[in-house]
């Protein structure tokens, strides 16, 4: 017995993608264990990715027409090599389309990006307890950044801080 060929295909995001892709971020806040975190819409991330000006760029694998996951990131720049990198935003597969190189695929397309445009990097932040996921950065040869600590101004503080005199 021969088992069906599932199709799959990884491409550069299209605006239909768009609430598939926003589904799977809310499904990245519960897996991160802040369900009710997500503010973004359909419109906003629409025009945020398809917009006259576009900051933020996204990928996603389908099977059988299907997003089963995506990469969504921008370019941040590094003074010191004097050109830019990616930031991977957000990279999330559906649990049960993992274990079939989805993630891999996907960092390996930026990666690709990276190289062929001249950037120095792809970088990305985990969660200090998501082993899997820093499990499985580690076999792709990824390398936490021990000495560095990541900020954040946001909320309140953002407002007091950028409302000061």
């Amino acid at each position: 017995m021969s088992l069906p060929v599932v199709s799959t295909r990884l491409r550069p995001a299209q605006p239909h993608d768009v609430p598939a892709i926003l589904e799977l971020i809310h499904d990245l806040a519960e897996y991160e264990r802040e369900p009710d975190a997500v503010k973004n819409t359909v419109p906003v991330l629409t025009e945020q990715l398809f917009g006259e000006h576009p900051a933020i760029f996204a990928h996603v694998v389908e099977e059988e027409g299907t997003v089963m996951g995506f990469a969504l990131w921008f370019l941040n720049y590094s003074t010191w090599e004097g050109t830019h990198g990616i930031y991977l935003e957000d990279l999330y597969v559906r649990p049960e389309a993992r274990g079939h190189g989805y993630g891999k695929a996907l960092l390996q397309e930026l990666a690709r990006i990276a190289v062929d445009r001249g950037y120095a990097r792809v970088e990305w932040s985990v969660l200090k307890w998501n082993e899997p996921s820093i499990g499985f950065y580690r076999s792709l040869g990824a390398k936490p950044m021990e000495e560095w600590d990541t900020f954040r101004l946001t909320g309140p503080a953002l407002v007091a801080f950028g409302a000061a005199e």
